[in-house]
């Protein structure tokens, strides 16, 4: 028996990796040929996901979401370089976790990609989820040598706040080296950039913004939106993804000539996913929580999706899980295993976590057969 196992992080509690490896402890007794393939879906871990896959890490240093320069890294294969903007300048870089919907920038994720560029890769895949940040991607231009300006021609600060006077956008900057690459958003949102369902409406809110705050990022951000557009002769505001990462799809898309797709299905691509599968007989995924939320394109879901297209079942594992069996099933997942049925108590649940992974995968998934 061929059992693949897919998971991502249990947020707050392990990494893909570990969770990976303690299903794996669980399994260990049953005969069966066992492959982990720790997953992400464009958020945090997806640089870790890609190196246990077999890329290589290449560390780098950069702007964290409110300028303190952070110890990051992208992984790289060849000519292509991953780039996740969640381990450079996302909500989990905040200095001691405090939001800053006001200042916060994509600078840093600019300059990780300009150090690939400048390493020779050719390829750029840019994974967005978990932003700090509402600033149309115009941090992400900065640090990639662009110039934000305002009416008088002077240079922006960096942050959402600031693009309430900008008024110009110089590209003469950027690395010679973008005009032969090829760039990838991975995203799974499809927002615009601006309105009620935009960067600012719909996402604000987790990044520490009021009402009133959302109402100028959302006006600052078609001020922005204006000024691409004029530079650059392409309106992308309201293009699926636009309003990804507080609207650095936007600049993806704008101006660096970005394509889009699913994240989940990327980064399925990108570790091999579909290779993995030849032979399979199980697939084991999961993530802290299954909820609504993970029907909307996470990574279980992703996992289930690809694995249903080559008729390998598949079962989840879980923190905790609010879906029904209905919602399951219709995801593609045949049962799901939920950590909170072993141990109630969610503190006790996220710190043995690895150890009660282990025992479900020993106690509930070796009752799976061949098919």
């Amino acid at each position: 028996m061929r059992i693949v196992i897919a998971p991502d992080k249990f947020k707050g509690s392990l990494p893909a990796t570990e969770v990976a490896a303690a299903i794996a402890a669980g399994l260990g007794g049953t005969g069966a040929e066992l492959v982990t393939i720790p997953v992400a879906d464009g958020g945090d871990g997806t640089v870790d996901a890609a190196v246990a896959a077999g890329y290589q890490r290449v560390p780098v240093t950069a702007a964290g979401p409110t300028g303190q320069p952070v110890a990051t890294s992208y992984a790289r294969r060849g000519d292509l370089a991953l780039v996740e903007l969640a381990t450079v300048c996302g909500l989990e870089r905040l200095p001691g976790g405090t939001r800053a919907p006001m200042d916060a920038s994509s600078y840093g994720v600019g300059e990780v990609l300009a150090a690939a560029l400048a390493a020779g890769a050719r390829e750029l895949v840019l994974a967005v989820g978990g932003s700090a940040s509402t600033d149309g991607g115009a941090g992400l231009l900065q640090g990639l040598g662009a110039r934000v300006l305002d009416g008088d021609g002077r240079p922006l600060g960096r942050g959402g706040a600031a693009l309430a006077d900008v008024a110009g956008l110089d590209l003469t900057g950027l690395p010679a080296s973008l005009q032969q690459a090829q760039v990838t958003l991975a995203a799974d949102v499809d927002n615009p950039l601006t309105g009620p369902d935009g960067a600012a409406g719909i996402f604000g809110p987790q990044k520490g913004a009021t009402p009133g705050q959302i109402a100028e990022l959302d006006t600052s951000l078609r001020r922005w939106a204006k000024v691409v557009a004029e530079t650059t002769g392409t309106d992308c505001a309201t293009a699926p993804g636009a309003g990804a990462a507080g609207g650095v799809g936007f600049a993806a898309l704008a101006v660096l000539g970005a394509q889009r797709r699913p994240g989940i299905e990327m980064i399925l691509e990108l570790v091999g996913f579909d290779t993995a599968l030849d032979g399979a007989d199980l697939v084991v995924t999961g993530e802290g929580s299954l909820d609504l939320q993970s029907l909307a394109g996470k990574a279980p879901v992703g996992v289930a999706r690809a694995a249903a297209r080559r008729g390998v079942p598949v079962v989840a594992v879980a923190g905790r899980s609010e879906l029904t069996p209905v919602q399951a099933a219709a995801a593609g997942i045949t049962a799901i295993h939920a950590l909170s049925d072993l141990e109630p108590d969610p503190a006790r649940s996220i710190a043995g976590a690895a150890d009660l992974l282990e025992r479900m995968a020993r106690e509930q998934l070796t009752e799976w057969s061949p098919r």
